[in-house]
Formats: structure tokens, C-alpha cells, sequence
């Protein structure tokens, strides 16, 4: 399997941190004041490492979307995230329905202006996190999980074909179809990962290794713990 993410790795080269890709596809949101801040190498040795097991798994465990930061404004979790990512502002209608604007989904680069062509993706997925640790947590703590838009990283808007292609793999089994953003991909996975306080299983270790050995031995890991 790391043999499989080595392909490719010769056109990583000139990507190197996740700040250093095109412009408006795949740059890593600026850090929060007050977040720790780690080389990926570290912050990948703070993950720690577990098997997995996803006995009891139900995606409604997760209980999403639910009504967003503000009640009052009608919108719930992922069009809120819609609304903070959009490149061009959506027109917001009754009941938060919206139409129009422009979004870049940096897992594969393309550029979208039809807000229901869009998934928000977990960038941690539901039954990874279940696998890694959330199926000890109470409701409360999984739902706040599923709606987590207290860092910029935790949800992502892309295209539903990346999301759908991507589904609960981890980083051993699956990258973004865009190369530029391996390493910002890779920094953000282990963010969530860490300020959840979630595990790794070996074989995603090992691959989170090889990248912070490897093409995104620069990147920076910036999070904060969630409460």
C-alpha cells in the first residue's frame, strides 16, 4: 500500500508545504490564535497508535447537520460552511436556500457554482473517527464532531465525486486526485486527528510517515484542542 502512494510522489516535489500550491485551489487556512503549532513529522509522532474497530458503527450516531452557529439565521451546518468557504457569495433566500456563487474544491481543483454539486466533507470521516475513538464518546461529543466549525479544517466543501471517491478511507487508502494538495490534505487529517484526540492504526501511520518524511517534510500542522 505505500508502495501505491510513492506513484506520484517525483510531481509532489515542488510542493513541499502546504502554502506552496496554486492560488485558490489548495491553500491551507491561516492558524487560529492560540494554536499549537508542530512540523508534520511531530505532530504525526503525537497521534497515538491503536487498531480499529468499527463494531456498532452507525452513521447516525453522528447526529449532522444540525442548526449551525446561529439558530437565527435559519442555515444549518453545511450551509454555513458553504456561506464561510464560497469564493463568490451565494444569494442567500428563505430558509437559507441558496443559489449561485463560486466555490474551488481543493481536493481535485475544480470550480463549482452550484452549491448542491457540493458535499461537505468530514475531513476526518464519520466512521474513521468512530474507528479511531469517537465510539466512546457520549452523543453530545459525536454530534459536536459532525458539526465541528470551530476550526476551518475539521469541514470542507468539494465536490461530491471527490468526497464520494474518498468515503471513510484514510490516508494509506486514499489522496486527493490533485497532487498539490497532498501535503495540505495530510497536515489537515492529522490537525483533526489531533485535536480530537483521535488514534491511527498502523498502516495510516506508516503512510502519515512516509509524507512527513518525503514530499510535505516542511508542511506545518496547526490545531487546537477541542473542548
Amino acid at each position: 500500500m505505500i508502495k501505491n502512494m510513492l506513484r506520484g510522489f517525483a510531481a509532489l516535489s515542488l510542493a513541499l508545504t502546504p502554502l506552496a500550491v496554486p492560488t485558490g485551489a489548495t491553500a491551507s487556512p491561516a492558524a487560529p490564535a492560540g494554536a499549537e503549532v508542530l512540523n508534520l513529522a511531530d505532530a504525526v509522532a503525537q497521534i497515538p497508535v491503536a487498531d480499529e474497530s468499527r463494531t456498532g458503527y452507525e452513521r447516525e450516531s453522528f447526529k449532522h447537520w444540525n442548526r449551525g452557529l446561529d439558530p437565527a439565521d435559519g442555515c444549518n451546518t453545511r450551509n454555513e460552511v458553504l456561506l464561510a468557504e464560497a469564493v463568490e457569495v451565494p444569494a442567500v433566500a428563505a430558509g437559507c436556500k441558496l443559489s449561485g456563487g463560486l466555490w474551488i474544491s481543493y481536493y481535485d481543483g475544480q470550480e463549482v457554482n452550484d452549491p448542491a454539486k457540493l458535499d461537505i466533507d468530514h475531513m476526518v470521516p464519520l466512521a474513521e473517527a468512530w474507528d479511531s475513538g469517537a465510539s466512546a464518546w457520549t452523543a453530545a461529543r459525536r454530534e459536536a464532531y459532525a458539526n465541528d466549525q470551530d476550526a476551518s479544517t475539521s469541514l470542507v466543501a468539494v465536490t461530491a465525486r471527490s468526497n464520494r471517491s474518498k468515503a471513510d478511507q484514510d490516508p494509506a487508502q486514499w489522496m486527493p486526485p490533485l497532487p498539490d494538495a497532498h501535503c495540505r490534505y495530510v497536515s489537515e487529517w492529522v490537525a483533526t486527528k489531533l485535536r480530537w484526540g483521535l488514534a491511527a492504526d498502523q498502516s495510516e501511520a506508516d503512510a502519515l510517515k512516509v509524507y512527513a518524511a518525503g514530499p510535505c517534510e516542511s508542511a506545518v500542522v496547526h490545531y487546537t484542542t477541542a473542548p
